[in-house]
């Protein structure tokens, strides 16, 4: 079975970066910067393409192993693969983020760490099958975000995006 990052997530994120990058090279030639437009462009193109990159992770899980990779498109220094079979699991450690959330790490029998990817659509599944795989109780395993979160997040960047709008139009009619 194969998880993918949440369609909400990918969404909300692609667009929060199109929202924050889109003004720069209007703004840029409107105040007559040392950075030409173009430059910028180009910078904010392979930001894209390496967040795209980044929100392309999928989790294929099998009763033998479970396996964290990339399409072959994103550069491996960008991003880290894993695979980690489940009789090498010894049990999910919970950790705390700086930002007070949870986040849970399998730990092989050589005490190394893998991150349970946490913002994959069907995560609840993801979940019910590392129990089946590993006998591990995961009843108290949740997923870091809520969906209301980024719901609430891609409210506030179609506003951001309409403000975006505004001052593109503003710089290009002056």
């Amino acid at each position: 079975m194969t998880f993918y990052i949440s369609p909400l997530i990918r969404i909300t994120l692609s667009l929060l970066y199109i929202s924050l990058m889109a003004p720069l090279p209007f703004l840029a030639t409107y105040t007559h910067a040392e950075v030409p437009a173009w430059l910028l462009w180009i910078g904010i193109g392979l930001g894209f393409v390496a967040l795209q990159g980044g929100l392309s992770q999928r989790v294929i899980v099998d009763d033998r192993r479970v396996q964290v990779n990339y399409p072959i498109w994103v550069p491996k220094f960008l991003v880290k693969s894993w695979v980690l079979s489940w009789s090498d699991v010894k049990e999910l450690k919970m950790r705390t983020t700086g930002q007070g959330g949870l986040v849970y790490y399998f730990i092989n029998g050589d005490g190394e760490g893998f991150l349970l990817p946490m913002r994959v659509a069907g995560f609840n599944r993801l979940v019910q099958l590392v129990q089946q795989y590993t006998a591990i109780d995961t009843t108290d395993i949740y997923p870091l975000s809520q969906p209301w979160m980024y719901f609430a997040l891609l409210v506030l960047t179609g506003f951001l995006l309409l403000t975006d709008t505004w001052t593109i139009w503003t710089a290009i009619t002056l």
